[in-house]
């Protein structure tokens, strides 16, 4: 494989492309098919299925950063302690990601070969895009149940994941779009559900990428590990800026946007391979 500039162009815009769709909820997925049927890189189709996944990697870094003081649980200063709460919220983390990390382990093979198509990413887009609109609409000048994180049930957290399994299962729902989803249905403020996919991303990713790994394997040429690296550090550094963005955005704004931009999307989708399957 050569690794020439043209190369580096596309794995640069592959790492912005995730850095803002993994977080607004508007499917990575979706825009990684498109962009794909653009943009194609150099590497094998092994490599490239790896890549999409290992490139969250660079993302979810942003989210240890930008939040590190609100989620690490230890304190090393005097001695060695444990902050109770924070331990609590990772307990509920941990909680949440139970329904995606079982099924998601047990059949993701499976999954990606029944659902891994256009026409559920597009469909999925559309639906969750509708949705988005539906519930904003229904909790107009309602006053949420839950305004901070630290109020969330286990048995909120629980079903919480469960909308991240429906990700997890169909491609182009976005793992973001559909905890906010859930989290805006149980009476979660836009502002704590926001943070609190944020949070349920870190074992999600980490444990994606980590199954991808072992699949692929550890044996990497030197232009694979080229890319691997030049898309982490360019998802990490838009993903740094996307969440400070969403986190700004919903404390004055809606979801209704991002479901508009869904269904639009998700027609684009829908025409682009209907009109490409007929030529």
């Amino acid at each position: 494989m050569e690794l020439n500039f043209i190369e580096l162009l596309k794995v640069i815009f592959l790492g912005i492309v995730e850095g803002i769709t993994e977080w607004l909820p508007i499917s990575s997925t979706g825009h990684m098919i498109l962009v794909d049927e653009f943009i194609k890189l150099n590497v094998s189709p092994e490599f490239l299925e790896f890549f999409l996944v290992a490139i969250q990697l660079g993302a979810i870094m942003a989210v240890v950063v930008i939040f590190f003081n609100k989620i690490f649980p230890f304190e090393f200063r005097g001695g060695f302690k444990a902050d109770r709460e924070k331990l609590i919220l990772w307990a509920k983390i941990i909680v949440a990601s139970i329904p995606a990390g079982v099924i998601g382990i047990l059949f993701d093979d499976i999954f990606s070969a029944w659902f891994y198509n256009p026409w559920t990413v597009a469909v999925m887009l559309i639906l969750f895009g509708v949705l988005f609109i539906v519930i904003e609409n229904s909790n107009k000048n309602k006053l949420p149940k839950v305004d901070d994180i630290r109020d969330i049930t286990y048995k909120t957290a629980f079903i919480i994941g469960v909308f991240q399994l429906i990700a997890a299962v169909f491609p182009g729902t976005s793992r973001s779009g559909a905890t906010i989803v859930g989290a805006l249905l149980l009476g979660v403020s836009r502002t704590a559900s926001a943070e609190f996919t944020f949070y349920l991303a870190i074992p999600a990713m980490f444990g994606g990428s980590l199954v991808k790994l072992l699949k692929f394997g550890f044996s990497f040429t030197p232009e694979e590990l080229i890319i691997l690296l030049v898309g982490g550090v360019v998802a990490f550094v838009v993903s740094m800026l996307s969440i400070k963005f969403l986190m700004s955005y919903v404390k004055k704004h809606d979801f209704k946007v991002f479901g508009w931009y869904r269904i639009v999307l998700g027609v684009l989708v829908l025409g682009y391979f209907l009109v490409k399957a007929f030529i």
